[in-house]
């Protein structure tokens, strides 16, 4: 291969089927009558795919020694994960366009700035060639700006025209239908756009999708969307449309900044929704439509209402409209209570009386759910003084003490019983009665204990109708409403077994005891 230095204003070219002469080898002598044998024709040399990539990363380093300065408008730049910057310079004369990279370590923010689609630029940067792709590419160090493209400043003024004229303002803006008959789609029929919308769709709830199959890239990408949006308006089940595409690059994109799609958009018979491109490509048809989604999945979910979150929504309103009819029934019946007690008939004397009752034992329930901590406290104190006072214990000493008697009691029988039976059965007698009256009295003491014990245990306030209600968490009571929040799940303990609940509302809590 033939390798030169080229000179000011000459082109490289790479001669790949030059190749080194072979050597001759000296003739064999042959008899004068035989020709001599013609020299064997050389194989050609073969190169591998990777071989082939070094010897012209070799040459275009032999080339180019320095950096040169490159010129052109901006197309598809797109910022990586690993930090680093792709984009394509093309010209604006000529139909040329060539790849760039430039590294994290060589990007500041400025460059960030100036690297935008549309933008003309002055690129310093080395030719290389990037085997793993088989293309020439630039890798560049330093960007400078040298004013906006023409497709730039295009685009702005454009978008500036339209703007003055109204077609952007937010008054414009139409909500989207809260319940869609019929959701119209113009996107590629053979992409995967159409596939995400269904499926958000398909999952939120019953949704009927009607596609306008439409040209999303290229010189007639704009008819052709203009073509899906004029069909679908002549639909009169149709009540939302979404013009919906993939990401891409600036010019990928370019059939989305055509003038008239945009004004069919802004007098769209229906809402649009807007979903090109990804959340930081806008086109003017996201400014004219009525709502942008970042995604087509988004659009999906903007248009169609989540049927989870409705019946949810549902049980809600059932419930708060049971608690409301359950506190005007209770606010009729002291209301009838009221008017009823004028006639001073007993029996409302008597559910007066019961009224005041539930009033009491409803704010001694409340009160000894705020002590709930303190009565366990006591509880356990009395049941080691209970314990050390057991009814056992006491019926044992009782036992102790009347053993003697009975035995006294055999004695003076016996003793007694030959001389004066009469004198024996009056000792009997009173010796029956004082053990009956030590007996009666130990019952006394042992009701009374037994009295005290039942008054205190928390399973006599259970069954009067009263609950305990520990947060299922840790385990802990529940002594104020302020402990609890919407949406935590309680275990409530009742006279006759348990159960756990969700708390839907919270009232009053932090107050003191009352």
């Amino acid at each position: 291969m033939s390798e030169r230095r080229p000179r000011p204003g000459e082109s490289l070219t790479f001669d790949f089927d030059a190749r080194p002469s072979p050597v001759a080898e000296p003739p064999r002598a042959a008899p004068a009558a035989a020709p001599a044998p013609a020299a064997p024709k050389p194989e050609p040399e073969v190169l591998s795919v990777a071989a082939l990539g070094r010897i012209l990363g070799k040459s275009l380093e032999r080339a180019f020694p320095s950096a040169v300065w490159v010129e052109g408008e901006v197309s598809g730049a797109r910022p990586a994960p690993s930090g680093h910057l792709y984009f394509s310079l093309k010209d604006e004369e000529e139909e040329a366009t060539v790849d760039v990279v430039m590294y994290r370590m060589s990007i500041t923010p400025r460059a960030r700035t100036l690297v935008k689609d549309g933008a003309r630029v002055r690129l310093r940067c080395r030719p290389t060639w990037w085997s793993p792709r088989g293309r020439l590419q630039l890798v560049g160090d330093r960007v400078e700006p040298t004013g906006k493209g023409a497709l730039l400043e295009a685009l702005e003024k454009l978008k500036a025209k339209l703007a003055g004229e109204g077609l952007f303002a937010p008054e414009k803006k139409r909500p989207l239908p809260a319940e869609p008959r019929v959701i119209g789609v113009v996107s590629s029929a053979s992409g995967a756009v159409i596939h995400d919308i269904c499926k958000v769709a398909f999952r939120r709830g019953a949704a009927r999708i009607l596609l306008a199959p439409a040209q999303v890239q290229g010189t007639s990408a704009a008819e052709s969307v203009r073509r899906g949006l004029r069909a679908l308006q002549r639909i009169p089940e149709v009540d939302v449309i979404i013009i919906a595409r993939g990401g891409g690059s600036q010019d990928d994109l370019l059939a989305f900044w055509d003038e008239e799609l945009v004004r069919d958009v802004a007098v769209c018979r229906v809402p649009v929704v807007s979903a090109v491109g990804h959340e930081v490509d806008v086109t003017l048809v996201d400014h004219a439509a009525d709502a942008r989604a970042a995604t087509p999945s988004q659009a999906a979910e903007l248009v169609v209402p989540d049927g989870h979150a409705r019946r949810r929504l549902l049980a809600e309103r059932v419930a708060r409209l049971q608690r409301a009819i359950h506190a005007r029934v209770q606010e009729d019946r002291v209301a009838h209570a009221r008017l009823t007690s004028a006639f001073r008939d007993p029996r409302l004397l008597i559910a007066s009386a019961q009224q005041r009752k539930d009033d009491r034992v409803a704010r001694l329930g409340r009160a000894m759910t705020r002590r709930l901590t303190r009565e366990r406290e006591h509880l356990s104190k009395a049941s080691s003084r209970m314990a050390a006072s057991h009814p056992r214990q006491g019926i044992a000493r009782d036992r102790a003490r009347v053993a003697p008697l009975r035995a006294r009691l055999v004695e003076l029988a016996r003793a007694r019983l030959a001389s004066d039976d009469a004198v024996a059965r009056e000792l009997s007698r009173r010796l029956v009665r004082e053990t009956k009256a030590v007996l009666r009295d130990d019952r006394t003491g042992l009701a009374q204990l037994a009295a005290r014990l039942d008054a205190m245990s928390p399973l006599k306030v259970l069954g009067r109708g009263y609950a305990i209600a520990t947060r299922a968490a840790d385990g802990r009571a529940v002594r104020d409403a302020a402990e609890v929040a919407r949406g935590d799940r309680v275990r409530v303990r009742v006279a006759e077994g348990a159960f756990d609940a969700e708390v839907v509302d919270v009232e009053g809590g932090g107050s003191g005891e009352g």
